[in-house]
C-alpha cells in the first residue's frame, strides 16, 4: 500500500525479530502475522541473532526439514497481508573481494526466493570494521567493500521493491565524527543504489528521543530516507529488564520524514503486546497533525498520537488474552461434576465425593481473584521503558528515598514522625498492591503469557518485600526471624550467583545495619546493577571538562605547546622546530575564529586545547606563510589540537575537534586541514584513525611537517 503521508510508496512499518537470545518459535511467529493484519502493520524482517544459518553459518543452504518451515512461514505472512524480509549477515567472516564469497551469498538467497520470498535485507551491524588484506587492496574502504556486494545482490535478485542495508555504523552515536562528518555514511549514501533502503536506529543504538533535526541530518547523508530499527523495547542487552511501556519519544512529524519503522522488541514473544499495539496507534496517526511534541507536564504532548491512550488501549486488548483460556499451554478446563450423556470416560467421579465445603471452623478455600486492568497498568508502570520508570514506579522510588533519609522520625516523637508514618503507610499500601497484582498475574487463565512473565514478576514482588520489611524495620515494626538469623541461611535468600556477589543493592545494604553479618545478607563488592552506579561518566582515566577558550588561558596553551615541542625534553630548542601557522595560534600570535576555540581540564588543571581558523589565508599573509590556492581554494580553515600526554583517553580531543569542524561547517567552509610534525606521532595517529581526514601534498612545508586535510 502506498503511503499517504508522502505520497511514496509503501510505507513499512512492522517488526524486527533482530534480538540476541532464543529465537521466536514458527507458531508465535504466525500469531504475530494475524496481528499484524489486525492492527494494520505490514513488515516482518527476520533476523533473529542467534538463527545459525542468518548468521554465523550464513553460507549453509537450508535442509529439507528447515527449508518446509520457512516456506510455510512465508506462506502465512503472505495470507495476513505482511511482507516476510529475509535478512542475513555475513559480515563476520565474509571476504568481500572473493567471488566464491559473493556467489555463496547469491545462492543462499536464490534458495529462499524459491521458497516464495520477494523481499530481501543485507545486515551488517555489529562486526569488526577491520578489512583483511585481501580487501585492503580491493577496496578503498569499509564502506565501498559492502556496498559493492550489497549493490551486487540487489541487481542479481532482480531489484526487489522492498530492500533493507543495516550499515555497520547505524546510529549516530557509532559515527567516528559526526553524522554529517562520516566518511562511512558519505560512501554509502553517495554509492549505495537508490532503490536499496537503509536501517538507522537514531542517535543511538537504544534511542532515547529520535528527532526530526537528526532524521533530516541523516537523510540528507544517505541520500534517502532511513528505515528506523527501533531499539526502544529491545531488552536483550539486559536479562533483569522487560519493556511494557508505549511507543513514545518519536514526535509523529517524523513519519512523513522516514521510509518505515520497525521495532525490535523484547526476547520474549507474550510480553511485546505493548510494543507492537502501540507501535501500530502511533504508525496509523493522522497526516495533518501539526506541530510535533512539545513538553507539557511530566508527558510529552503530540497532537496525533498520545503515548498514555495508547498504552491503555494496548493494555485493554491485552487484558482479553490474558482471561483467554484457548491458547497453546493454557489451563485445562474445569472438572466436571456431572455425567453429560455425550461424555465416554469409563470413570467419572462422583459430585458428592469431589465437591469440597470447609466447615465452619476450617480455613475458607482459596478463591483466585480476576486480572484487572489496573494490574496490567501497574505491570507496565514498573517495567517502562529504557530511559524511565512509570509514574508509580518513580513513586515508590520517591517514598521510599524520603523515608529512609528521614527515619530518624520514624520512631522519635518529632515533628515529622506524623509525616513519616502517613508516607510509610502509603508506601507499604503500594507494595501491597504490587504483592496482590504478582497474585492476580499468578492466576491468569492465558499460562502462555505469564510463563514469559514469571521470572520478571517474581523479581519485582521479591524486591518490594525487602523495601517493605526495611521500611517496616525502620519503623520498629519490623524484626529479624530467627530463620533470617541462622548461620547458614538458604540460597533462596540471596540470588544471583558471582553476579549477585558483585552488587549491592541499597536496601539489602542498610537491612544489613539491623542485623550481624551473616553468608547471603553481608554487603557485596559494587554499588547497583549494572555499570551506571559505578561508572558516573564513561570509563576514562579521569574526568574532563571541556569549555570555550578565554583570554585568561593564554598562557596556559602556551605552555601546553611548549611541552609538547620539547617532547618532554627540556635539553631541546623550541626555537629549532620549523615554523607553523597553527604554532602562532598557539601562542596568540594570531586569535581563532569566533565559536573555534576550546580547552579541555582534568583534576590537574588544563590539558589540551582545540583552536580553528575559519579562512586561513589572511593569517598566512600576516606571519609571512606562503599557502598554495590549490590547497586554500579546496581547505580554507585551519585546525589545531594538542592534548597532554598524560590524557590517554582520545574520547576529549575527539569531542572538541567534533565541535569545531561543526562550527567551521556552519561558517561555509568547504575544507579543513591541520599541521603536524613527523615526531608527533600521537596526534598523527589521531587524525588517521578519525577517517575524514587524509595526507595531502603542500609547496613550501618545512622539511619536519606533514599536512592532513578533510572535506566538510
Amino acid at each position: 500500500m502506498s503511503n499517504p503521508k508522502t505520497g511514496a510508496g509503501r510505507f513499512i512499518c512492522g517488526v524486527v525479530e533482530g534480538f540476541y537470545g532464543r529465537p521466536w518459535t514458527m507458531e508465535q511467529r504466525t500469531e504475530l502475522f494475524k496481528r499484524e493484519q489486525k492492527w494494520g502493520l505490514n513488515t516482518y524482517l527476520y533476523a533473529p541473532k542467534d538463527d545459525y544459518k542468518h548468521r554465523m553459518y550464513w553460507r549453509d543452504p537450508y535442509v529439507a526439514e528447515e527449508a518446509e518451515q520457512l516456506i510455510a512461514l512465508i506462506s502465512a505472512a503472505k495470507q495476513h497481508n505482511v511482507d516476510f524480509v529475509y535478512a542475513i549477515s555475513p559480515g563476520l567472516d565474509i571476504t568481500f573481494s572473493n567471488p566464491k564469497e559473493v556467489a555463496a551469498l547469491k545462492r543462499k538467497l536464490d534458495q529462499v526466493k524459491e521458497f516464495g520470498c520477494s523481499s530481501f535485507s543485507l545486515l551488517f551491524d555489529d562486526i569488526e570494521r577491520e578489512m583483511c588484506a585481501a580487501d585492503k587492496q580491493a577496496f578503498s574502504s569499509f564502506a565501498h567493500a559492502q556496498v559493492a556486494i550489497t549493490n551486487d545482490v540487489y541487481q542479481h535478485l532482480g531489484k526487489p521493491e522492498t530492500f533493507l542495508f543495516c550499515p555497520t555504523d547505524y546510529c549516530s552515536s557509532q559515527c567516528t565524527l559526526t553524522v554529517s562528518l562520516s566518511p562511512y555514511l558519505n560512501a554509502v549514501g553517495e554509492n549505495l543504489l537508490p532503490g536499496i533502503d537503509i536501517l538507522w536506529t537514531g542517535p543511538k543504538v537504544v534511542s532515547h528521543k529520535i528527532s526530526v533535526e537528526s532524521i533530516e541530518e541523516v537523510s540528507a547523508v544517505l541520500k534517502r530516507p532511513p528505515v528506523i530499527w527501533d531499539n526502544i523495547h529491545a531488552n536483550d542487552y539486559d536479562p533483569q529488564r522487560l519493556l511494557l511501556g508505549p511507543y513514545k519519544d518519536r514526535p509523529t512529524e517524523l513519519i512523513p520524514k522516514l521510509r518505515g519503522v520497525l521495532t525490535n522488541p523484547n526476547c520474549e514473544f507474550h510480553p511485546n503486546f505493548v510494543a507492537i499495539h502501540t507501535l501500530a496507534t502511533w504508525c496509523k496517526a493522522p497526516a495533518d497533525g501539526g506541530q510535533r511534541d512539545v513538553e507539557m507536564g511530566d508527558e510529552e504532548q503530540d497532537p496525533c498520537y498520545s503515548p498514555q491512550k495508547a498504552l491503555m488501549l494496548a493494555l485493554t486488548d491485552w487484558l482479553q488474552e490474558f482471561m483467554s483460556t484457548d491458547q497453546p499451554g493454557g489451563p485445562r478446563p474445569p472438572v466436571r461434576l456431572k455425567k453429560e450423556p455425550s461424555d465416554e470416560e469409563p470413570m467419572q467421579t462422583d459430585v458428592a465425593e469431589s465437591s469440597y465445603v470447609p466447615s465452619p471452623d476450617e480455613n475458607p478455600l482459596y478463591t483466585a481473584e480476576p486480572l484487572t486492568l489496573d494490574d496490567l497498568r501497574l505491570l507496565s508502570e514498573l517495567f517502562y521503558l529504557p530511559y524511565e520508570h512509570g509514574a508509580t514506579a518513580r513513586t515508590m522510588l520517591q517514598e521510599l528515598d524520603w523515608l529512609k533519609n528521614h527515619g530518624q522520625a520514624a520512631t522519635a516523637e518529632t515533628e515529622q514522625s506524623a509525616e513519616w508514618r502517613s508516607r510509610a503507610q502509603k508506601f507499604d499500601s503500594m507494595c501491597e498492591a504490587v504483592v496482590q497484582m504478582f497474585n492476580r498475574l499468578s492466576n491468569a487463565p492465558n499460562r502462555s503469557i505469564l510463563y514469559d512473565l514469571y521470572n520478571y514478576i517474581c523479581d519485582i514482588k521479591s524486591g518490594v518485600d525487602m523495601a517493605r520489611f526495611y521500611v517496616k524495620t525502620l519503623g520498629g515494626q519490623g524484626q529479624p526471624s530467627a530463620q533470617v538469623m541462622q548461620d547458614e541461611p538458604e540460597p533462596w535468600r540471596f540470588r544471583g550467583a558471582l553476579s549477585g556477589e558483585f552488587q549491592i543493592p541499597a536496601v539489602v545494604q542498610v537491612v544489613n545495619q539491623t542485623r550481624s553479618m551473616q553468608p547471603g545478607w553481608g554487603p557485596r563488592m559494587l554499588p547497583g546493577h549494572g555499570n551506571r552506579d559505578l561508572f558516573r561518566q564513561p570509563l576514562m582515566t579521569a574526568v574532563y571538562c571541556i569549555r570555550p577558550y578565554c583570554p585568561e588561558d593564554k598562557a596556559e596553551v602556551q605552555k601546553i605547546l611548549r611541552e609538547m615541542q620539547k617532547g618532554g625534553d627540556a635539553t631541546s630548542s623550541p626555537g629549532a622546530q620549523p615554523p607553523l601557522i597553527s604554532d602562532s595560534l598557539s601562542t596568540g600570535e594570531l586569535s581563532p575564529s569566533p565559536e573555534c576555540a576550546l580547552v579541555v581540564e582534568d583534576d590537574f588543571g588544563m590539558c589540551g586545547y582545540a583552536l580553528a581558523l575559519t579562512d586561513v589565508k589572511p593569517a598566512a599573509a600576516k606571519i609571512q606563510r606562503a599557502v598554495s590556492e590549490s590547497v586554500l581554494k579546496e581547505f580554507p580553515s585551519l585546525v589545531v589540537v594538542q592534548v597532554l600526554p598524560r590524557v590517554t583517553d582520545p574520547s576529549p580531543a575527539k569531542h572538541m575537534i567534533r565541535r569545531l569542524l561543526s562550527s567551521i561547517r556552519s561558517s561555509g567552509s568547504k575544507g579543513v586541514f591541520c599541521e603536524l610534525r613527523h615526531s608527533d606521532r600521537r596526534m598523527i595517529n589521531f587524525y588517521s584513525k578519525l577517517g575524514s581526514f587524509k595526507q595531502i601534498e603542500m609547496d613550501g612545508l618545512p622539511q619536519d611537517v606533514l599536512v592532513m586535510a578533510a572535506s566538510l
